[in-house]
């Protein structure tokens, strides 16, 4: 099957559409699928067999896009309609696999040019609007609310990435063929990137010693890291030789929250690590004792969710949907969102070995049960099939 596949964002980058992205089309490339991938002008290329990958020319002059809607963002959205456009005119595709508003505008050129569309939903656009804050005009997120609606109605097949998503889609329209595929496979490359062993990095950051609460991801406002520095002094004062470890972050939010940190006057039980390659995330798992997710807006399960899982390693997660779509209390402390609560959840597993040890056990029980590759191959191939069997 050859398959047009446009994703509106930068890519690749380290952050959760970009991973999603590399893992559908590393899946559908083992598949035996042809794939042209068209993107933003500015992101890393990736080198994946039967994958091609366009970029639009970069008219404006971009350096970097941010996560979340903007104006920058609309105007490049009009250069890829116009590729896009180009492309199905110009060479022969079997399917268009249309990621976030990209399926606005793949609604119609499926219809026009006689393609199925799928359209991979990572999250609600109309809720972005609200929470990454970029408006608040009723006439605005009713437009984009039509436009979501409209693509799930006229989608021949839906990737929804979490629970949330699938029962919003169906509730939209309880026909639609919607698949629930969530982001379980791990994000490392073959890029030859050297990397530091757990024991490199606990040399490297001076955590010898230490019993270490790690952090990983994105530092956006609606991930709770601001929650999670503010409840940092009541496990200091509760447990000895505690060190929080932030990986992750651009420079810029970097700054923020060690300011946040050096106000706090916690310095010395912090580090910073900014953003790292994605082949050593797991090495900063396996130094860690705790593993935390303290997120407070969102419907889109994080990525790392399914990482922390697979990682031996016991979690601390607040008690939100995004959390809770895949977490339980047999796999993970879930908290309320306060910093003492927090906190709490913390000092409990760091002063109660056999308990993290458990919630350690279950969690990669649950990992390799429920999130397994196979699983995920197998839903993306029941999805591809189900399209075939109607074009026939």
């Amino acid at each position: 099957m050859k398959i047009l596949m446009i994703l509106p964002q930068a890519y690749f980058e380290s952050k959760g559409t970009s991973f999603s992205t590399l893992n559908r089309l590393r899946v559908l490339s083992e598949l035996g699928h042809q794939i042209d991938l068209l993107t933003y002008p500015v992101g890393k290329d990736t080198n994946i067999e039967n994958v091609n990958i366009i970029r639009v020319p970069n008219i404006f002059f971009v350096k970097k896009v941010k996560i979340g809607p903007s104006i920058i963002k609309f105007l490049i959205d009009i250069v890829v309609i116009i590729y896009a456009l180009k492309l199905l005119i110009t060479r022969k595709y079997d399917l268009i696999h249309s990621h976030e508003e990209a399926g606005f505008f793949s609604t119609f050129f499926a219809k026009i040019f006689g393609k199925k569309h799928i359209y991979d939903m990572h999250s609600s656009l109309p809720q972005q609007l609200t929470n990454f804050e970029f408006t608040k005009s009723k006439v605005i997120i009713k437009i984009f609310s039509f436009l979501e609606k409209m693509t799930i109605n006229g989608a021949d097949g839906i990737i929804a990435i979490c629970p949330e998503l699938y029962e919003w889609a169906k509730n939209i329209n309880s026909e639609a063929n919607v698949y629930l595929i969530e982001n379980v496979l791990d994000s490392t490359s073959d890029d030859g990137e050297l990397v530091f062993t757990p024991k490199e990095l606990r040399d490297k950051y001076q955590l010898n010693g230490k019993k270490i609460v790690l952090y990983a991801g994105t530092f956006e406002t609606y991930q709770g890291l601001e929650l999670f520095i503010k409840s940092a002094d009541e496990v200091i004062n509760k447990c000895d030789n505690v060190h929080f470890l932030l990986v992750g972050g651009k420079p810029e939010q970097v700054s923020i929250y060690k300011n946040q940190v050096e106000q706090k006057k916690l310095t010395d039980h912090f580090t910073f690590t900014g953003s790292v390659h994605p082949n050593e995330i797991e090495n900063y798992y396996q130094l860690s004792d705790i593993l935390v997710t303290p997120r407070l807006d969102g419907t889109n399960t994080p990525l790392k969710i399914y990482a922390y899982l697979r990682s031996g390693k016991p979690i601390v997660a607040t008690n939100h949907v995004t959390h809770t779509q895949v977490l339980n209390e047999d796999v993970a402390i879930l908290t309320d969102i306060t910093p003492q609560a927090f906190a709490d959840g913390i000092i409990r597993v760091l002063d109660n070995e056999k308990l993290g040890k458990k919630l350690s056990q279950e969690a990669k029980k649950l990992a390799e049960t429920r999130y397994s590759k196979n699983h995920y191959v197998k839903q993306i191939k029941s999805l591809l099939t189900s399209l075939e069997k109607e074009q026939n």
